[in-house]
């Protein structure tokens, strides 16, 4: 059995390490198979050696991010008992450096994970980045927030977000109102993550502008986009003309995001992805990034990484 004594700077810091009934340190108790008490600023972790080492381990990870203001929960206590059993938990403190931008409701929009500031980072960079990973790990919404900062520095003039509408197909003609009518269901995500970011009320003002402009790919054809920062979203579902038509639509002074899901084509008759192409062919090129993000990048609820998993297990099994 090994004991070891960590100290907290201050009695706030510990009430929020320990969090609401102690829920935080019940959660590294289960994680680690030790236990954790605290004597003021003093917290006495016992158990097996490397066991109470990881949790150590642990709690100096969450201490830097509470320093840094950063409020524990499930997500995050979830991402760094990750990096511990990775051994990557020194890298914690990049993560709670300044924001992107902050939403009307007054929250900072920042990276949760080591592969989204890998991916902001990217696109402050580079010309076009193409963030490709499961759901739930903020691909759209972080280019979305990305493009909002560009936006809102007059870094470019108009925002451009676009994705396919293939889950409509010939269906399109039995939804009510005209073709935007018909659209907009399957641009919702577009615009909540603006909601989110401007407001409702300055969002539909930059609509009526013509700054802001959400449509589906097929509306990109024939133009060429300068000044904008354009995201195209659920890029899997793109064919290789598609993606090809949407690249070359690139202007002067302008970034483009493209994001996607390549286990979660839903392209009809087995159609290969343009997006699985793009990203063999594009590889190589300067000024062109690639972003994978895997399960643990996954910021919504725990059962969507163990889904993910399960589901990654189950076609490896297949292959083989």
């Amino acid at each position: 059995m090994a004991e070891c004594l960590v100290n907290v700077d201050n009695m706030e810091h510990a009430i929020e390490l320990f969090g609401k009934f102690d829920e935080n340190i019940n959660i590294l108790q289960r994680q680690y198979n030790v236990t954790i008490l605290n004597r003021g600023k003093d917290i006495r972790i016992s158990g097996e050696e490397e066991a109470v080492q990881k949790a150590k381990a642990a709690i100096d990870a969450l201490a830097v991010l509470i320093k840094k203001g950063e409020p524990i929960n499930e997500q995050n206590l979830r991402y760094v008992n990750t990096m511990v059993n990775e051994g990557t938990d020194k890298q914690i403190s990049q993560l709670a450096d300044g924001g992107i931008c902050v939403t009307t409701s007054g929250k900072t929009v920042k990276p949760k994970t080591l592969g989204q500031k890998k991916y902001i980072e990217a696109i402050a960079k580079n010309t076009i980045v193409m963030g490709v990973g499961p759901a739930g790990t903020g691909k759209t919404y972080l280019a979305v927030a990305m493009a909002v900062k560009a936006f809102k520095a007059h870094e470019v003039t108009k925002i451009i977000l676009t994705r396919p509408a293939v889950e409509a197909g010939e269906k399109l003609g039995f939804l009510p109102g005209d073709l935007q009518n018909k659209v907009d269901p399957y641009l919702r995500p577009l615009y909540d993550a603006l909601f989110d970011m401007l407001g409702a009320e300055s969002f539909s003002k930059h609509m009526e502008r013509g700054s802001i402009e959400v449509a589906p790919l097929a509306y990109m054809r024939g133009r060429t986009l300068d000044d904008s920062f354009i995201i195209l979203d659920e890029a899997q579902n793109t064919t290789r003309e598609q993606i090809k038509m949407f690249l070359t639509r690139l202007g002067f002074n302008s970034k483009m995001v493209i994001t996607g899901d390549i286990t979660q084509i839903d392209l009809p008759d087995s159609r290969k992805s343009g997006l699985i192409d793009a990203l063999r062919i594009l590889k190589n090129i300067d000024d062109i990034c690639i972003t994978r993000f895997s399960e643990k990048d996954v910021v919504r609820h725990k059962l969507v990484q163990d889904i993910i998993r399960a589901y990654e297990r189950s076609d490896d099994e297949r292959k083989k």
